[in-house]
């Protein structure tokens, strides 16, 4: 069977993996030059079921605890699991229990557990929820380690035109499919660099106006996000968004404050009223999209239903969420 997918991001790519290893043909256009620029282009790459669940619905959860495991198979050393810890300064240590009434498969630590855990942050927080079962990923690595892999089991992928003929064709496009129910959501981030601290894994910070996430990646760089913005502008990032970004930042650590700012970003979300993803199809298209925030832990879930569908698994009916309601 020959498969078009149209949108090179994250449910692109993860679609296309998935129906190569089983066996259909695929091709991917994608309208951009490259393998950037879009929304999975600047994620955090949390692979957190749990503390996704903090804001999001069960199915969400549901959907995402297996993607570690995924991208664990798909791209194997490209996953770190040393799970999320979730912090927040004194004065907002009740967000803190907030957040643990909403999530679940966490353990409390006290200020000798998170130095443990995170020697840098030895004697700044004397409260902390660690999720261990969670993971995350660099997103930019793990888009081109995918594309290279697809490219190296014979599926094309074709830049800045669309393609022939195919069986079936699946819209990935996410905020550029421009249907009326879907909405844009806004996320702005930074990118910061510095040797002065360390961290093993991605750190929540909880705050009531401006809850933050920094993210270690390689060469000393912390990527730090996101805003959540009710819109679908594209512009450059706000001062207003990276003074508190940066302000949060400086929150969990000082040495943030001397550290050089790389980069800025902004990505457009795709989400419906009921922030979850749908895959829906009519008659040889099929539509995924909505995956809001969660692009990298909900998208394997979503190429696993979409490709039951393409390849007529008996047991796959429209993805509608129902069960999970």
């Amino acid at each position: 069977m020959k498969v078009l997918i149209r949108g090179a991001g994250v449910a692109g790519l993860t679609l296309a993996h998935e129906l190569a290893t089983r066996g259909a043909d695929v091709t991917v256009v994608e309208k951009r030059r490259e393998i950037a620029g879009n929304a999975s282009w600047q994620a955090g790459g949390m692979l957190a079921p749990w503390c996704e669940r903090e804001s999001a619905e069960e199915a969400v959860l549901a959907l995402g605890r297996g993607a570690a495991d995924w991208w664990d198979a798909a791209l194997p050393g490209h996953v770190c699991r040393r799970g999320t810890l979730v912090l927040a300064p004194a004065r907002d240590a009740g967000e803190l229990d907030r957040f643990g009434r909403r999530t679940s498969r966490f353990r409390q630590l006290d200020a000798c557990e998170i130095a443990t855990l995170e020697p840098a942050l030895a004697g700044r927080f004397g409260r902390g929820l660690f999720f261990a079962g969670e993971a995350h990923l660099d997103p930019r690595k793990a888009l081109l380690a995918l594309r290279d892999k697809l490219l190296g089991v014979g599926v094309r992928i074709e830049f800045g035109h669309r393609s022939g003929y195919a069986d079936v064709e699946v819209d990935c496009t996410g905020i550029a499919d421009r249907r009326s129910e879907l909405r844009g959501v806004r996320g702005e981030m930074l990118v910061l660099q510095t040797a002065e601290i360390s961290l093993a894994r991605p750190v929540r910070l909880l705050h009531p106006r401006v809850p933050v996430y920094v993210v270690p990646r390689s060469a000393n760089l912390f990527m730090v996000g996101a805003t959540m913005i009710e819109c679908d502008a594209a512009g450059p990032i706000t001062a207003r968004s990276t003074m508190e970004l940066l302000g949060a930042a400086y929150a969990l650590h000082p040495a943030f404050g001397e550290a050089e700012l790389v980069e800025t970003g902004v990505g457009v979300r795709p989400a419906f009223a009921d922030n979850l993803p749908r895959v829906e199809r009519d008659g040889r298209n099929i539509r995924i999209n909505g995956l809001y925030r969660h692009g990298f832990l909900l998208a394997p879930a979503m190429a696993g239903q979409a490709a039951d569908m393409i390849l007529g698994n008996p047991a796959a009916k429209e993805f509608a969420l129902e069960a999970h309601r």
